[in-house]
């Protein structure tokens, strides 16, 4: 049972993760798992998870890297096939040998072979690090695609290199001829074992089609189960399992690209059900890493052997060592031919060279690896400064976690957005993507029973559609409010109250109509001052709960045409006394806020003067709760899309925090006509 609440939290410090990222933007949802992870050891009875490194790399690496394979484009790896050689291979063993004698220079307690296994286990960048931040930071495609071709090779080239520099330091034998040969053999064995094998599944599945076994279920239970494989085989093998897994995913979107004409319902219901593993994966090893955090730090703040100060130094020495390095070897071999189609003409530019830099992101693969170092070497000594060597590992991924987040977002300021058109044109695009996104959730939430309701809130988002493709004209159905636009409606919300209780007082309206319009108005305010609608919704489910439960007991009052209908004219008188206010304040052309209230309320009062759509055709129980309904499924729709455009780094955070603007615009403009 511990084990079981054990991943149950875990489970939990996830979906809290990306509920505080939605708050706090500015900081990426790696590092915030990190955090809840290193907090949740701290509470009493806090939960402890021993990090087993072959087990994590079975269960992690192997399937968020096979998913990788599948989904980097094949001909840009191709493409840039000779950069990323020349990262994930040349570098990693730069990287080793440079990196390697400062450590032991600069702490003459680590040995040699010691530094370079510390070094190598430093040298490859994540993978899952590299996509979290990608998902946050609009980097240029090229350079994506080189870090993402670097991730997926320099795992095993690092940790191979990390095998014999930890066997030497174990045993006092290395050979470097011997290591090179093993190299290769483990390299290449892994990618061809992996091409293979996952040729060999993909065929069997063939075959199983062929014999009439097209149950989706089972088929998907074998993809889910290939990576497992993949790597199981060929560690077995004496090869990269790491390795494997990357070319069984390479040759799955070979597989898929011939299939995808055939059967595109098999291949969404595969795509779905990955997100949800691979959700569930990369934030399982942020979390876990964070938990590993407090136990390397106590070890070393605790022990009279460390000074805390130098131990700390000592780590940002070998992070900046590492950011140099990086530095000088893109630079040096950028110089040659070896980028892009152009290759004599291309040169990097200080920007790029110091974004790349910053990209190399170390992760959960470096931990993991630090934790396999044995605790004793072959003549039954402690293994020597095993506990520095994974603190060293450990705040050096923290510092480059830390760094690629606050630096990164600033080297890639409106990169890719050089003018204000172009600004312009993404902004319309992701508006457009998150419209149709409400459209098509929509059309799933489509039934006989509120196909007129779904036909009057389709209406309204094809107005709105119209509207955006006329950015020239303002309309008040699709609203984007400044402050002071916000302020003046919740100003013009004070003049519909005193309109409300002038009519109460002289006796034009009922009491009953005016604290269901009142009502209406906190609503509206609640929406315009930025709060969460969530208390609002769930007070509304609450409601609607107890209206069931209570229904056979009482008579519960029903909202007749005729009161539908004195709450619309109420609405119209409000809307005129407001224009009549603001039209008296004769306001500075130059200020066009005022005019856009005063021409909000004249479009609410034409609206008014017409029968809402499907009204007349609708007037069974429910109606306006069915449609508010609905309008809330759209906008959560959009919701979702906008933060998938930006996870996906399509549009950069200002232009995600733009568009959630506009929605929350449009849910005072949906809640003020409903």
């Amino acid at each position: 049972m511990e084990l079981f609440y054990t991943v149950l939290i875990l489970l939990a410090l996830i979906a809290v993760s990306h509920v505080l990222n939605r708050r706090i933007p500015a900081v990426p949802v790696p590092l915030i798992q990190i955090a809840l992870g290193a907090a949740v050891t701290l509470i009493p009875s806090g939960i402890h998870m021993p990090l087993e490194p072959e087990l994590f790399f079975l269960l992690f690496i192997a399937p968020l890297l096979y998913n990788d394979g599948k989904h980097t484009p094949r001909s840009e790896l191709w493409r840039l096939r000779a950069p990323i050689l020349l990262l994930a291979v040349g570098l990693v063993f730069a990287t080793v040998f440079v990196i390697g004698y400062a450590i032991h220079w600069m702490i003459p307690t680590i040995p040699l072979p010691v530094a370079f296994g510390l070094a190598a286990i430093l040298s490859p960048t994540d993978a899952v690090a590299v996509s979290a931040l990608a998902g946050r930071i609009h980097l240029p495609k090229q350079l994506m695609h080189l870090l993402e071709g670097e991730a997926l090779m320099n795992d095993a080239s690092g940790l191979v290199a990390f095998k014999f520099a930890i066997a030497a330091a174990v045993t006092g034998v290395f050979s470097l001829p011997k290591a090179s040969v093993s190299f290769l053999i483990i390299a290449i064995g892994g990618l061809v074992a992996g091409a293979v094998l996952a040729s060999m599944i993909t065929g069997f599945r063939y075959l199983l089609r062929r014999s009439g076994l097209e149950d989706e279920t089972m088929h998907m239970l074998i993809h889910i189960l290939t990576p497992f494989a993949l790597y199981l085989a060929a560690e077995e093998l004496g090869v990269s399992g790491i390795l494997a897994a990357v070319a069984g995913g390479v040759m799955h979107a070979v597989e898929r690209d011939r299939s995808n004409k055939v059967r595109p319902q098999t291949n969404e219901v595969s795509d779905n059900t990955w997100s949800v593993i691979l959700f569930l994966l990369n934030g399982l090893v942020f979390v876990i890493l964070g938990l590993q955090i407090p136990d390397v730090f106590r070890t070393i703040f605790e022990s009279p052997v460390y000074n805390n100060y130098e131990a700390i130094g000592y780590a940002l020495v070998i992070f900046v060592l590492l950011i140099v390095l990086r530095f000088l070897w893109t630079f040096a071999f950028s110089q040659g031919r070896i980028f892009g189609p152009d290759k004599g003409k291309v040169k990097l530019s200080f920007k790029i060279l110091a974004m790349t830099s910053l990209s190399g992101v170390r992760g959960a693969v470096t931990l993991a690896g630090a934790f396999s170092i044995p605790l004793f070497i072959d003549n039954g000594a402690p293994f020597p400064e095993r506990s520095l060597v994974i603190f060293l590992a450990t705040v050096v991924i923290l510092l480059s976690l830390l760094a690629a987040s606050i630096l990164l977002p600033l080297l890639a300021k409106n990169d890719g957005v050089r003018d204000e058109e172009e600004l312009a044109n993404k902004k319309y695009r992701g508006e457009m993507k998150m419209m149709g996104a409400a459209i098509q959730a929509l059309h799933h939430a489509t039934n006989e029973e509120n196909e007129a309701e779904t036909a009057a809130v389709l209406a309204d988002y094809g107005r709105w559609m119209r509207q955006i493709r006329q950015p020239d004209v303002r309309r008040s159905g699709n609203l984007r409010l400044s402050g002071r636009e916000t302020e003046l409606r919740i100003e013009a919300l004070g003049i519909e109250r005193e309109e409300i209780q002038r009519l109460l007082a002289e006796g034009e309206i009922s009491r009953e109509h005016a604290a269901l319009f009142l009502k209406s108005l906190e609503q509206l305010e609640l929406v315009l001052s930025q709060r969460s609608l969530f208390l609002l919704v769930i007070l509304r489910k609450l409601a609607r709960g107890l209206k069931g439960i209570l229904l056979n007991k009482m008579r519960l009052p029903k909202l007749s045409m005729s009161d539908r209908q004195a709450l619309r004219q109420i609405k119209q008188r409000t809307s005129a006394a407001v224009i009549e206010a603001f039209e008296s304040r004769r306001f500075d052309p130059g200020r066009q806020e005022g005019r856009d209230i005063i021409n909000h309320y004249h479009f609410l009062k034409e609206r008014l003067s017409k029968p809402y759509p499907g009204m007349e055709q609708t007037d069974h129980e429910g109606n306006e709760d069915v449609r508010l309904e609905l309008h809330w499924i759209a906008v959560q729709a959009e919701r979702d899309e906008v933060q998938a455009l930006y996870e996906r780094g399509e549009i950069t955070r200002d232009i995600a925090n733009g568009l959630r603007r506009i929605i929350r615009d449009r849910e005072a403009s949906i809640l003020e006509q409903e």
